[in-house]
């Protein structure tokens, strides 16, 4: 009987330390680079974000919409099996510096400067299929989302949220929505004398 409880032992733990090296940890690239979902997202990233490499995209971004603002969505499926959707992204000629801050203040970490002008956040989410993550940068009159509906477990979902809006933002927020001279208010490096 002491035999079989080691030899059940060593099987559970042989078979947790396999699932634990399966998670591929590799940070997403700081470079976008073909093949690439919806004209704009590579596909080696939302690959790793993921775990899914069965991969299908639906949408479109139109960057010639509204004013040069753009506008459009981009779903992310599992193909395999039950189509599931992992992964979307929205672009939309809205105002959202005021959404942005209620966020952070709901307790969203606040993002980096991605784009000149842009403020933003990324926070870690939970649902019925498992931990995602979104991110939202809002510059002028453009907003774009990502929302990670199902993460790889063991993976920092929320900084591969954050990696993909770096890839894709400097993109999708066109110039049109850059704060004009006019209205930029200057930066705490400019103010010093």
């Amino acid at each position: 009987m002491r035999k079989l409880s080691v030899l059940v032992s060593a099987l559970l733990c042989v078979t947790a330390c396999q699932a634990a090296q399966q998670v591929d940890t590799t940070p997403l690239p700081t470079v976008a680079a073909p093949p690439y979902i919806c004209e704009y997202v590579p596909q080696q990233a939302v690959e790793l974000m993921t775990g899914v490499y069965d991969l299908e995209g639906f949408g479109v971004f139109d960057l010639t919409r509204n004013e040069g603002l753009g506008d459009g969505t981009c779903e992310i499926y599992r193909s395999a099996g039950e189509r599931t959707r992992v992964l979307d992204i929205s672009l939309a000629a809205l105002e959202a510096s005021r959404w942005v801050e209620t966020q952070r203040s709901g307790g969203a970490k606040p993002l980096p400067e991605i784009v000149p002008g842009g403020v933003g956040y990324y926070i870690t989410t939970r649902s019925e299929e498992g931990v995602g993550a979104s991110a939202g940068l809002a510059r002028g009159k453009s907003f774009l989302l990502v929302r990670l509906e199902i993460g790889v477990k063991g993976r920092d979902n929320a900084a591969d949220v954050l990696a993909l809006m770096k890839l894709i933002a400097p993109k999708l927020l066109t110039d049109a929505s850059a704060p004009s001279a006019k209205t930029a208010s200057p930066s705490p490096s400019s103010t010093k004398e």
